[in-house]
């Protein structure tokens, strides 16, 4: 197990959206078949920030020794615990937030982030903690949605962004532009695709799945 640094429990709470969350958010048209084709191919050590309820959990792949799920929403974490119990892989679920990992330096072979980077507070300090506990040449696996590629649609999310979007959506931002960031924050972005995930609950037209590097 990795070496821990203190942290604040319950740091966040957002329990009417975790609630819509694990309701709806998990179980879109195509989700299942996704994560398993981003999990695909991974082995070793796994840190895994803004768990949800865990349904990356079941696509690991038996290669992983361990996946670390760090998830600071209460509500979700719960439901996270009982995900992680029934995985075919040691699963441990952790209360901390993505711009604090408790977890040591170069210490995971990969990292995940899934539909994450638009709720964290601090996006570039995020991907700073996850590029200290990666090793070099480790990789992250992204699944994530932002802006559009087309300035209505764009500038649309901007104006959602700036009054009642996070609110509602537990913190979560619409224009951020995630391959931006993982560049900004050092990652050497590989193969990637755009798509579209719709089915219960507002649809998510502008959706990125790909692999990035921690190099140097």
């Amino acid at each position: 197990m990795p070496h821990r640094r203190r942290v604040e429990r319950g740091v966040v709470h957002h329990p009417v959206f975790a609630q819509w969350y694990a309701c709806f958010a998990d179980h879109r048209t195509g989700l299942a078949a996704l994560r398993h084709d981003m999990l695909a191919g991974l082995s070793g050590r796994v840190i895994e920030i803004g768990a949800g309820t865990g349904p990356n959990f079941a696509h690991y792949p038996r290669t992983v020794a361990e996946v670390v799920a760090i998830e600071p929403e209460r509500t979700l974490r719960r439901r996270a615990q009982t995900e992680a119990a029934r995985s075919g892989i040691p699963v441990d679920v952790v209360p901390a937030t993505a711009e604090a990992l408790p977890v040591k330096s170069e210490a995971f072979d990969a990292a995940v982030v899934s539909l994450v980077l638009c709720s964290v507070r601090d996006v570039q300090r995020s991907l700073s903690e996850l590029r200290r506990v990666l090793r070099p040449g480790g990789e992250l696996r992204f699944f994530e949605h932002g802006r559009s590629l087309r300035h209505g649609p764009a500038t649309v999310q901007r104006a959602l962004d700036r009054t009642v979007w996070p609110l509602l959506m537990g913190n979560c931002h619409l224009s951020r532009d995630p391959l931006h960031e993982l560049r900004t924050a050092g990652f050497t972005v590989g193969t990637y695709r755009r798509g579209r995930v719709l089915g219960p609950g507002p649809a998510l037209p502008w959706t990125v799945v790909g692999v990035a590097r921690r190099t140097g």
